[in-house]
């Protein structure tokens, strides 16, 4: 049977394939439209099993929503070059859609997404379409009496923040603006009170062995212990005494000048204290100004807002501001290829393999 350019049109339009792939494909089932169709899709499954061991690290984000359900998604490529592209990011919302419709509320790495929305046939047809490994990674749903998304960076980052006690225009526009927070900020906890125990315990921990291993850091005191020890038990050179000597009335600079045998014997020395030290008031309101910074970075309500006038208001005073009554119940930031192992590309080197070279 003779194949025509309507023919082909015809299957390209249906399947978005090549044209040349289309043709074949009609040509192989003589002109059978719907036998061409499965031909294409097959080609696809096989592209697709081909492509399986390559990384697909880029991609976007994207979100879909009701008026008290949103959730994002986040769907892989080879490139971010492809992440561009129009068609991929049609599948991407259609994605989304899907899985807001769905019943499962949340699946991510290492479960079978394209199962469990049903688009095996879709994700085969894109993949044919634009010709690199595509990968469905993750999604996840909130639901409150108010929730928000935010799109950043053009997909890169997608967010989601729901909220009870308050469906208001104005409550969803505030959730709106902590969305843009959790994308910008990225806090780990929705509040202080989600840290658990155990959690608090590791913070503690790690803040302390980072002012023992940061000696200058230490109160003035706690430091002149360590020198003094460091001089009296002739663990320091002649030379970094003669230094401490000479710079002792500004210590500021002290360690500028010590050399990394003197500076790392310290802090052999606090560590071998850290009993004494760690008991010590001084030291110990230290350690906890610097937790309760560090708290402050990662607690979305104890992190200052980002569009504060006075550059001190938290984000937990601006929700107050428009209402008392609204509480955050759950936040969902995905940021692409987050925690995935990327490809790093050498140009020259593929030009020299595509040259044969």
């Amino acid at each position: 049977m003779a194949i025509t350019a309507s023919m082909v049109k015809e299957l390209r339009d249906k399947t978005g394939a090549g044209m040349m792939e289309c043709k074949k494909a009609l040509t192989e089932t003589d002109g059978n439209m719907e036998a061409a169709v499965d031909v294409l899709r097959k080609s696809g499954a096989a592209k697709m099993e081909k492509k399986a061991s390559r990384i697909a690290a880029e991609g976007i984000a994207r979100v879909a929503g009701s008026d008290n359900t949103a959730v994002v998604v986040e769907v892989n490529s080879e490139t971010d070059f492809v992440a561009k592209n129009e068609v991929f990011q049609n599948f991407v919302q259609g994605v989304a859609e899907k899985a807001l419709a769905s019943s499962v509320e949340k699946a991510g790495d290492g479960e079978d997404i394209v199962s469990i929305l049903d688009i095996k046939s879709e994700l085969e047809e894109k993949t044919l379409t634009i010709g690199e490994k595509l990968s469905v990674r993750r999604f996840e749903k909130v639901s409150g009496d108010a929730v928000a998304s935010y799109i950043h960076a053009g997909g890169r980052i997608g967010v989601l923040v729901a909220a009870d006690g308050d469906s208001s225009a104005e409550a969803k526009e505030a959730l709106s603006n902590v969305a843009m927070q959790i994308a910008a900020m990225n806090p780990q906890y929705i509040s202080r009170a989600d840290i658990s125990a155990e959690e608090n315990d590791k913070l503690r921990e790690i803040t302390i062995d980072s002012a023992l291993n940061d000696p200058a850091s230490l109160p003035k005191p706690l430091l002149q212990k360590l020198i003094d020890k460091a001089i009296g038990d002739a663990v320091w050179s002649t030379e970094d005494i003669a230094i401490y000597e000479e710079k002792k009335n500004n210590m500021n600079y002290l360690f500028n000048f010590l050399s990394n045998e003197a500076k790392n014997a310290l802090v052999e020395l606090a560590f071998a204290d850290k009993d004494s030290i760690v008991s010590d008031k001084i030291f110990s309101g230290l350690v906890e100004g610097r937790i309760s910074k560090q708290i402050k970075e990662i607690s979305l309500l104890d992190q200052t807002y980002v569009k504060a006038e006075d550059g001190k208001q938290t984000v937990a005073q601006y929700l107050k501001t428009v209402s008392g009554n609204l509480k955050i119940t759950k936040m969902v930031r995905f940021e692409v290829g987050e925690g995935m192992e990327k490809k790093e590309e050498n140009f020259a080197e593929e030009v020299k393999k595509q040259m044969g070279e």
